[in-house]
């Protein structure tokens, strides 16, 4: 009877821990509403940030914006189940870090672009089962429409994470998912690889030549 209340005691405050573990979890809301807080202050903050400044911006990108990023499971929904289960560990491995380089270069050029962009974030519905959400946001800007930027999140165990982005609702994984099937249609999951690797050395030498 003792062990028995002794395993009962130990898988209570197990589940316990991890139920507090879960309300520490920021609501997904909140996690972009600070994110996009922080950039925007950074960038308010400093000229050359507010300028432009694609040094400064790529920083800020690698340092706020990607760490709420599943480059993972962005990459396995933008190539496929099929292409991503065919996909050995290291070709997993060359696609994912590629993609994310690819989406760097996506993210710097958006801010660079940034003059006093206001970004309101959506009240969110969500219930407590929920696992998956969208949080949606519009920035907008003196004399331009509102645009619309949506963030697809799913809960993981260290938190919520976003794997899609829909700018205007197009989402980022369905803008390459045919491009990158064409690839790897063509020239293989190596053939993808090797594209992704050119656009970004490419990108790169173009951004050092100025």
């Amino acid at each position: 009877m003792k062990k028995l209340m002794a395993m009962v005691l130990g898988l209570w405050l197990a589940g316990a821990a991890a139920w507090a573990q879960a309300e520490e979890f920021k609501a997904p809301d909140a996690l972009i509403r600070d994110v996009v807080n922080e950039v925007l202050e950074a960038i308010s903050k400093d000229q050359a940030l507010h300028n432009g400044d694609k040094q400064k911006v790529q920083a800020l990108v690698e340092t706020k914006i990607l760490p709420q990023f599943d480059f993972t499971r962005l990459t396995q929904k933008t190539i496929g189940g099929k292409s991503w289960r065919a996909a050995t560990p290291e070709q997993r491995t060359s696609l994912t870090s590629e993609y994310r380089s690819f989406l760097v270069r996506f993210y710097t050029k958006a801010f660079t672009s940034y003059q006093d962009q206001k970004v309101e974030i959506k009240p969110l519905k969500q219930a407590p089962v929920d696992d998956e959400v969208t949080v949606r946001s519009l920035i907008s800007k003196p004399g331009a429409q509102p645009v619309m930027v949506d963030y697809d999140l799913y809960k993981t165990a260290s938190g919520w994470k976003v794997y899609d982005v829909s700018i205007q609702e197009i989402s980022l994984v369905a803008t390459y998912k045919k491009q990158f099937a064409e690839k790897i249609e063509q020239s293989g999951i190596d053939g993808l690889i090797q594209w992704l690797k050119d656009n970004n050395q490419a990108a790169s030498k173009k951004a050092g030549a100025k």
